[in-house]
């Protein structure tokens, strides 16, 4: 029987966090039988850090204005790539910020660019926020921008900036970016174009049990039509250095018992989406390792490069040894994958 929103309010509320991780695990097992644990090798890339949206909870963004604000050149991108490809790197992760001037030409050119001089590279980019600007400031519609860039070379598209898809807490921390039906809008633009793209799901500012359903429903409903989500990813609102942490004080980072409630109530509630992803990013190696057991199948990236949760303070590290150590520790088979959750290769088996 599918868990109702009712029921995932409940679960949030009451049920023991022991029991809780014993059920969202029986379910991994369920989708995941193979017992397989997965990784894959990439690089944050983030071509630029000049944002308009002025997100409250945003450590990393920069003015026109500002000194340290900046633009990557091609050659710049290139150098990251080449160094990601030196250890084995299969997809990078690119996004910047909102930059109010850029058009669709700029990132048709640079992926395009991207996806010629790197075949063997794929590109998972460029948020739902990023592409409903580019689309309003180069006069298209999503359709055409989304294909436009998939014609350039574009594979996939992040979860990111959907925060949490509930329009009273958007109005309070992102009061500039796109409604949560947009979000929603962007990728099922994206999926009718083949264009797949991961869910998301920042908590921990103003958001409460109901905004937390909210969210889960409308990315449950949304892969029932589509199927285009291949996996979900949770992590924590990191409050240092931001200015919700200055309008806010009293709120604090989650805490390790929420993080793990939430993953194992997402495991159980997105019965539809076969991927859950660890955030040891966010979480550190041992809480992201202990996420294993409460739903989550795969433990992210061996990230090369992160900067937007660094710019608030959280700085954990993970090499491709530490991350199969991880896994095999609770007794899992560790193996690489690619952005498509293809496996491309198998550790001590």
């Amino acid at each position: 029987m599918r868990l109702s929103r009712a029921e995932l309010l409940d679960y949030m509320a009451n049920k023991p966090l022991k029991e809780l991780g014993q059920m969202a695990l029986a379910k991994k097992q369920e989708l995941h039988p193979e017992n397989t644990t997965t990784f894959i090798v990439d690089r944050n890339i983030n071509y630029t850090n000049i944002c308009f949206v002025d997100c409250k909870f945003c450590a990393f963004k920069r003015t026109l204005k500002d000194k340290d604000a900046y633009i990557l050149d091609f050659k710049t991108i290139d150098q990251k790539i080449e160094e990601l490809l030196a250890i084995g790197g299969t997809q990078i992760l690119f996004q910047g910020g909102v930059h109010p001037q850029l058009k669709i030409d700029y990132y048709e050119n640079l992926v395009a660019h991207i996806a010629g001089k790197f075949p063997t590279i794929t590109i998972h980019g460029f948020s739902a926020v990023e592409i409903d600007y580019i689309a309003k400031i180069s006069r298209l519609s999503l359709q055409e921008v989304l294909g436009r860039l998939k014609a350039a070379g574009l594979s996939s598209i992040p979860g990111a900036g959907a925060e949490v898809l509930s329009d009273r807490v958007r109005a309070k921390i992102a009061p500039k970016k796109l409604s949560a039906d947009r979000w929603i809008e962007v990728h099922k633009e994206a999926h009718k174009l083949g264009i797949k793209s991961t869910a998301t799901m920042m908590f921990g500012t103003t958001d409460t049990n109901e905004d937390i359903a909210e969210h889960l429903e409308r990315v449950r409903n949304l892969q029932d039509e589509t199927g285009g989500f291949r996996a979900f990813i949770l992590w924590s609102f990191q409050p240092d250095f931001t200015p919700l942490q200055q309008e806010m004080p009293h709120i604090r980072k989650a805490s390790s018992n929420r993080y793990l409630r939430l993953l194992a109530c997402s495991r159980l509630f997105l019965d539809n989406v076969k991927n859950i992803q660890s955030s040891w990013v966010t979480q550190g190696a041992f809480i992201g390792q202990l996420a294993l057991l409460f739903g989550a199948n795969d433990l992210g990236s061996v990230m090369m490069e992160e900067n937007v949760v660094k710019a608030a303070g959280t700085s954990f590290c993970l090499n491709e040894q530490e991350m199969v150590r991880l896994i095999e520790d609770i007794g899992s088979l560790a193996a690489k994958r690619n952005t498509a959750y293809e496996i491309l290769k198998h550790y001590h088996v």
